[in-house]
């Protein structure tokens, strides 16, 4: 595979199920290169594969569809390309918000149904199929042009007026600001009649109706230190609003709720990073139950054994149990849940990856990605798609190492073709509480189609092995995550096709984080290192993150743990080998200072180090930044390891 080649990608998103489980909508988006952006379109499958998909929509983004209780009407989001947009233009900016429509699915047009300044978020379908709720997020007056000047001209984010900052999290990587533009829920009838039923400076999302269509149950910040923690609520109120009762205590850091089948208690899933908690980074998303009367909430799943998938994991209450999404061991496995919690049984299993799923009665409607393709939709064991036709990646081969205390390192190499040997890259993932698996990854294929072995794993501080796993870094983050990339690149290493004399590393956010460590700490086993939005000082990522705020403490401050003695940073002294820096300058999550501090470092020392700084590009660079930019990055990546390893 070639960086080019990301446009032959095919990526389907969680579908949705018609309630007799005859057919299913996924939406599937792409890379769009001649307009620098990405495209996604609907297309409608027969569950029992008797007949090729077929593209619904021919919108230039469409997603999130959701079929109504009744079969009739296919809700989704539709953004428009903005006139003139070409390459060079805006990304997701040029854009327009996405707005909420409804299409008949016995055939016509779609119809708008929302004109939101800032977009509509996923919908949600009332049980009589005559209304949906969502959640939005609406601008202060004046901001996010809303604002006029005398002539009528909109106001630009540089003539508002100043924010006035009183809480810890105020802004987020990726979105931008949060206390000026909270999320709010609204209620819109079929014929485009939207009424807002939350207000106030409070963000409340993800609303879910009552089985009887008279509550939103939703996830909300009701608690007195609500933007000073990462706590949040379930809670309920009337569908025509009315007052909110949070049926939580502000003890967990909730992600999704959803309704008991029988109405009487809410399912949810969450960590127990909530209000007041310092020790919150590396915990399980777990899966809980609270009655709808109020009291306590109750685990259904062992918090050691189990996680909730992220990205995308989802969980649906059914009459047999709660399908949840499960990592274990860079698989994402797809679990039913007993109601009164126990042992868990495993529907979706293997070497591969249920990235959404959706289910009505006895039809179960999955869309899997493996080592082998971006992703295809399957009905039970029926495959119904085939959007990865023509893909021949090459093999990614599993790899099991063991650190000097005898500790398991669970990995993977993919080698390039022909006998070797290979230079080799070590690739470390972010988080670090998240988990490379069983998929096709873009990164590790052109690299390897580059002619490099790529090792890659999950060391601990990793998701997807138990919490304890994840949380065996803390206060100790480098030299702990050090000992398990050295132990499973070592294991790879003992392949004859690949040359430990020819070895590089790089990695992002976490990973760049790794890479500059192991450049100052291990630079005897490397000839050169590119670290990517990386930590490097946690002195100043603790003020300047958007999470680092708590973040910090939690992680690399717990057990007595010294930010000095664990910021790479530190150890800038002893980096020889060649380094290129990569950053982005609207990066949130790893402030551009955090690059910028290790370049002048480096080049201070006579360390052979370059900065390449993108403009425009958040965090997510390499996942979701302007496509021409994946190019260039990967170019600038193949091109440095090619002058120096």
């Amino acid at each position: 595979m070639k960086p080019i080649d990301l446009s032959q990608m095919r990526l389907p998103g969680a579908p949705t199920v018609s309630p007799d489980g005859t057919s299913a909508v996924v939406a599937v988006s792409r890379l769009e290169f001649a307009a620098d952006s990405y495209t996604s379109q609907l297309w409608l499958l027969q569950t029992d594969g008797s007949a090729a998909p077929v593209q619904l929509t021919h919108g230039w983004h469409d997603s999130a569809p959701r079929i109504s209780p009744d079969g009739r009407w296919l809700a989704f989001l539709r953004a428009t390309k903005a006139a003139g947009s070409r390459a060079g233009g805006a990304k997701a900016e040029h854009d327009s918000a996405p707005q909420l429509c409804v299409l008949p699915l016995a055939g016509g047009e779609p119809r708008r149904l929302t004109d939101l300044p800032l977009g509509a978020g996923t919908p949600a379908w009332a049980p009589d199929s005559a209304r949906l709720a969502f959640s939005a997020r609406v601008p202060q007056e004046g901001r996010y042009g809303t604002g006029k000047t005398e002539d009528g001209e909109t106001i630009g984010p540089d003539g508002e007026p100043p924010r006035r900052i009183t809480r810890y999290f105020y802004r987020v990587d990726g979105l931008g600001f949060l206390l000026d533009r909270p999320a709010h829920l609204f209620v819109t009838d079929l014929d485009g009649t939207v009424t807002q039923v939350t207000d106030g400076e409070r963000s409340h999302g993800d609303p879910e109706w009552s089985p009887d269509g008279r509550s939103l149950a939703f996830v909300s910040e009701q608690h007195d230190t609500w933007g000073d923690d990462f706590a949040a609520d379930v809670c309920v109120m009337p569908a025509g609003g009315g007052e909110i009762r949070a049926l939580t205590d502000s003890t967990f850091n909730v992600g999704l709720c959803r309704w008991a089948p029988d109405g009487g208690s809410l399912l949810f899933t969450a960590n127990l990073a909530g209000a007041g908690r310092v020790d919150s980074t590396m915990r399980n998303e777990s899966l809980w139950s609270v009655p709808l009367a109020g009291g306590t909430a109750r685990q259904l799943l062992d918090p050691e054994a189990y996680t909730l998938a992220a990205p995308g994991g989802d969980i649906v209450p059914t009459e047999r149990g709660v399908l949840f999404s499960n990592e274990h061991r860079g698989a994402v496995q797809l679990l039913r849940v007993p109601f009164d919690g126990g042992t868990p049984e495993i529907l979706l299993d293997g070497e591969r990856q249920v990235a959404g799923f959706a289910v009505t009665g006895d039809t179960l409607v999955a869309t899997i990605a493996g080592p082998a393709d971006w992703g295809e939709v399957y009905a039970g064991d029926v495959k119904l798609t085939d959007f990865s036709a023509g893909v021949s990646p090459l093999e990614q081969v599993e790899v099991n190492g063991t650190a000097p205390d005898g500790y398991p390192v669970h990995g993977w190499v993919v080698r390039p073709e022909g006998d070797g040997p290979h230079p080799v890259l070590l690739m470390i993932h972010g988080g670090p509480f998240a988990q490379y698996g069983w998929r096709l990854f873009d990164e590790a294929q052109v690299y390897a189609g580059a002619g490099y072995a790529v090792v890659y794993g999950n060391p601990r501080g990793s998701s997807g092995y138990g919490e304890a796993h994840g949380r065996a870094i803390r206060g100790n983050v480098g030299e702990v995550s050090a000992v398990d990339l050295l132990a499973l690149l070592d294991a790879a290493l003992t392949a004859d096709d690949l040359d430990g004399d020819r070895v590089g590393v790089l990695g992002g956010s976490h990973g760049g984080f790794m890479t500059t460590w192991l450049a100052a700490m291990h630079g005897d086993r490397f000839k050169a290192a590119i670290s990517e939005r990386a930590v490097n000082a946690i002195d100043s990522f603790q003020g300047s993150s958007d999470i680092g705020w708590l973040f910090a403490d939690s992680l690399y401050g717990a057990e007595g743990g010294s930010f000095e003695q664990q910021s790479p940073l530190t150890y800038a002294g002893k980096i020889d080998i060649p380094m290129l820096i990569v950053h982005s300058e609207q990066d949130w999550r790893c402030p551009v200072e955090q690059a910028q501090r290790l370049f002048v470092a480096l080049k201070r020392r006579g360390t052979p180090v370059e900065l390449l700084l993108f403009p425009g590009e958040g965090h997510e660079l390499s996942r979701s930044g302007r496509p021409s930019h994946r190019l260039a990055r990967f170019d600038a990546i193949l091109d440095w390891f090619g002058r120096h390893v």
